[in-house]
């Protein structure tokens, strides 16, 4: 038998032929060596363990789940700690990234984390959106934006040398344990973010020093401020009467502003800015109330709103002086409504079973269905007041939007059925397949009386003028 036929032969049997393993235990060693992946470095593994835990997440929806609680071992080890942090860190700025692309801005998300996540997972997306944002020269982030930054508290706090994450779980008293869970609730939840209407230019495009068609700002901080203190007394008061002609007084004072804006922006162009949007949140409970609320105020001061149910917000579309006043106005009227319902106290049935909840749900609507109605008639009152005195001064004879044919006393008419329409063009465009849905009605007979009486209490008008124009800041 030649040497091959017997090499063969020995290695089929797993045996040595001089000195040489032929098969066998080493043969299988080769193939295994072959099959292994090479090993991970350990940015790789913390790059993977980061994936598998946020898909863990967006399926399971809570448990910790085993790859974060390796990235929790990880991070407990010297060099670990600075590449997990570094890691969250990165994914968090990206999923921030793809939600302005998506159209949220910073409040939206802040308070749309408030409601699913708690504070924590707020205080992991402030820092999220300034690190993201501090890319960006503040000239090219929309003005609406910085503020939304400054009143949620979101700046870049931490050392130049650190990280966000790694910052955030320095200063909580839980440290990573909490904060790298945090982080990735905050991913999965900005991952799955449905898209919105884009109201601004996204950041890096914004330009603080130019307005569509050169406008300069319409609202007067002089006239807000009037208005803010005539509401700072509406909710100091405990005199009911007294509350709602202060009120009435803001109302109207507001609305008188609003038409003067109009003119203006009527008989000089320049000076005009198309309608806009803005999100102003309703938080829980009676949410359904809460928007009928404040559909009442934006339709005294000539704005439409659309309420995105399901993220805890309403979008109110009109033109910067009116939405001014509506988020203004509505805002003081809230704290007003809840501290009439809770002076109200509780209720309970003959079977001494609670109703607080129906009693406070009929007692709002029937608030907002009352104020509504008497904010529009003190809006009604300050517009016939102007047209009144547009027909005796003859002001607005030569206002390009009608023509110099339109008698004097019109002309008010006219422009601001003109901004009625560019309003109602504005909302197609932003939502094109918008459903007008009821919200609701009352349940609860003593809560609507108690509601309605609370909104009606007094004669809005009696002392209107005096307190719209004697106020001062």
């Amino acid at each position: 038998m030649g040497t091959n036929s017997q090499r063969r032969r020995a290695a089929r049997a797993g045996t040595s032929w001089g000195g040489e393993s032929w098969g066998g235990d080493q043969q299988r060693h080769r193939v295994n060596e072959r099959m292994q992946p090479p090993a991970r470095t350990l940015e790789e593994q913390v790059a993977a363990d980061v994936v598998e835990a946020v898909a863990h997440l967006r399926i399971h929806r809570y448990g910790s789940g085993a790859a974060a609680t390796r990235l929790l071992a990880t991070a407990h080890t010297a060099p670990g700690r600075h590449v997990v942090t570094r890691r969250l860190t990165t994914l968090l700025t990206d999923c921030v990234a793809m939600a302005w692309q998506r159209g949220w801005q910073p409040a939206d998300l802040h308070r749309l984390l408030g409601r699913e996540r708690g504070e924590l997972a707020q205080l992991v997306l402030g820092d999220a959106m300034a690190h993201q944002l501090g890319g960006f020269a503040e000239s090219t982030i929309a003005p609406r934006w910085l503020a939304q930054l400054r009143e949620i508290g979101a700046r870049a706090w931490w050392a130049t040398d650190t990280d966000p994450v790694a910052a955030r779980a320095a200063r909580s008293t839980t440290g990573l344990d909490a904060v790298v869970p945090a982080a990735l609730q905050v991913a999965v939840a900005l991952a799955e973010l449905p898209p919105l209407e884009l109201l601004d230019p996204l950041p890096g495009s914004a330009h603080h020093t130019t307005r569509p068609g050169g406008a300069r700002p319409q609202v007067e901080e002089r006239v807000l401020s009037r208005v803010r203190a005539l509401l700072a007394k509406a909710e100091s008061t405990t005199f009911e009467p007294e509350a709602e002609t202060f009120t009435a007084g803001a109302q109207a004072l507001m609305a008188r502003h609003s038409i003067d804006a109009a003119m203006l922006a009527a008989t000089e162009p320049t000076s005009a800015s198309p309608p806009a949007a803005r999100r102003i949140g309703i938080d829980r409970p009676y949410e359904g109330p809460k928007v009928l609320l404040l559909a009442g105020v934006a339709d005294a001061n000539r704005c439409r709103t659309v309420w995105s149910s399901g993220l805890g917000f309403v979008t109110v579309i009109g033109f910067e002086t009116d939405q001014a006043a509506t988020e203004t106005i509505f805002t003081s009227l809230l704290v007003q409504a809840t501290a009439a319902m809770t002076a109200e106290g509780r209720r309970v049935d003959h079977h001494g079973q609670s109703r607080t909840r129906a009693f406070r749900q009929s007692f709002l609507t029937a608030y907002a269905h009352r104020i509504g109605a008497r904010l529009r008639e003190a809006t009604a009152e300050a517009t016939t007041a102007a047209e009144a005195g547009a027909a005796a001064s003859g002001v607005g004879a030569d206002c390009p939007v009608v023509g110099s044919a339109e008698p004097h006393g019109g002309v008010l008419v006219r422009v601001l059925a003109e901004r009625a329409r560019e309003v109602d063009e504005r909302v197609k465009e932003l939502f094109p397949r918008l459903v007008t849905k009821p919200l609701g009605g009352s349940s609860d007979v003593e809560g609507w009386s108690a509601g309605y009486r609370a909104a009606d209490r007094a004669d809005l008008f009696s002392r209107e003028r005096s307190l719209g124009e004697g106020a001062t800041a």
